[in-house]
C-alpha cells in the first residue's frame, strides 16, 4: 500500500496509526492486517453489520458502468467537488471504485481510499486506479480514517454514518451525496414489480445528517439508458432489488432493447461549525 495514503489510516483496534510491514500494516501497539493478494486491506476488525454486496451484484455492477451508462453520475460527482485544492477523497460504500477512479481522473492530485464491506467488491476497487487504496470496513462500526484527514467525501447509493463522516472530515472539506430520485429505473419497476425508491427520501437523508452538516447544493440528474434485456437485467441485479426479484421475472423482459430513466439526486454538503 502506497505511504501517502496509509498515513491518513488507523488502526480499528487502537486508532493508532499504521506502518507498512511486509505483506501487512500493523500499529505499534502490535495489531497487524494482512494485505490481501487482491490488493486490498481488511481493516474490519470484527463482525460487520452486513455482509455487502454478492460477486454476482458485483459483476453485474461492474458491466454496467464500463458500458459508461453512469458516465453521468460520474461527471455529476466531479463537478459537485468543484475547483477544490488537492487532497484526500475518500469514498465510503465505494463498490467497484468506478466513481472514485473517475473523480481521481479529473483530479490529478488527488489521493482515494475505496472503503465497502464486500471483498468481491474490493478486490475490483483495488485495481481501479494507481492512487487509490481499498479498504475493508463497516461504517457503522468506526471507520479506520484519522480523524479530519479526508478533504472530500463521496457517498453514493450506499447507507450514512453522520458522525463518523464528521470525523473524518476536514472543518473545510465537502461530503458528496448521491442518491436514487423516485423516478430511477421508473420503467423497470413499473414493469416488473421491484423495490420502489422511498417518496421521503430526501427528509431521511437531512434527518441522518442535518446535525452534523449543512446542506449547500442539491441538483437532479435525468437521463435515458438504452439498455440491452441482459443490460436491463444487470441494472436490476445492482441494487436492492436483487434480493426480491426472481428468474421467471427477469425474462419476462423479453430480448428486445428497452429505454430507461435514470434520475439521480447529487447533495453537497458542509460541516457544521
Amino acid at each position: 500500500m502506497r505511504a501517502d495514503i496509509l498515513k491518513y489510516l488507523r488502526c480499528p483496534v487502537c486508532s493508532a496509526a499504521l506502518h507498512g510491514a511486509t505483506g501487512a500494516v500493523r500499529c505499534d501497539e502490535g495489531h497487524s492486517f494482512d494485505l490481501a493478494r487482491q490488493g486490498y486491506v481488511d481493516l474490519s476488525a470484527g463482525r460487520l453489520t452486513h455482509p455487502g454486496d454478492t460477486a454476482e451484484m458485483i459483476a453485474a455492477r461492474q458491466s454496467l458502468l464500463a458500458a459508461g451508462h453512469f458516465g453521468v453520475l460520474t461527471e455529476a460527482l466531479v463537478a459537485a467537488v468543484g475547483d477544490r485544492l488537492p487532497g484526500l477523497v475518500v469514498d465510503v460504500g465505494a463498490g467497484t471504485g468506478q466513481h472514485l477512479a473517475g473523480l481521481l481522473e479529473a483530479r490529478p492530485e488527488d489521493l482515494g481510499i475505496a472503503i465497502d464491506v464486500s471483498k468481491p467488491a474490493l478486490r475490483r476497487a483495488a485495481r481501479a486506479h494507481p492512487r487509490l487504496a481499498a479498504v475493508r470496513a463497516d461504517a457503522w462500526r468506526g471507520l479506520p480514517v484519522a480523524d479530519g484527514a479526508a478533504d472530500v467525501l463521496l457517498d453514493v447509493f450506499a447507507p450514512r454514518s453522520g458522525p463518523e463522516f464528521r470525523r473524518i472530515l476536514r472543518p473545510d472539506g465537502v461530503l458528496v451525496v448521491a442518491t436514487p430520485a423516485p423516478e430511477h429505473l421508473g420503467e423497470l419497476v413499473e414493469a416488473l414489480d421491484l423495490v420502489r425508491v422511498d417518496p421521503a427520501k430526501s427528509e431521511r437523508l437531512s434527518a441522518t445528517l442535518d446535525p452534523w452538516f449543512v446542506r449547500d447544493d442539491e441538483r437532479r440528474y435525468r437521463w435515458s439508458l438504452r439498455l440491452t434485456a441482459d443490460e436491463a437485467k444487470t441494472a436490476i441485479a445492482m441494487g436492492p432489488s436483487a434480493w426480491h426479484t426472481d428468474a421467471e421475472r427477469l425474462e419476462s423482459l423479453g430480448a428486445g432493447p428497452m429505454t430507461v430513466t435514470a434520475a439521480v439526486d447529487v447533495t453537497r454538503w458542509r460541516p457544521r461549525s
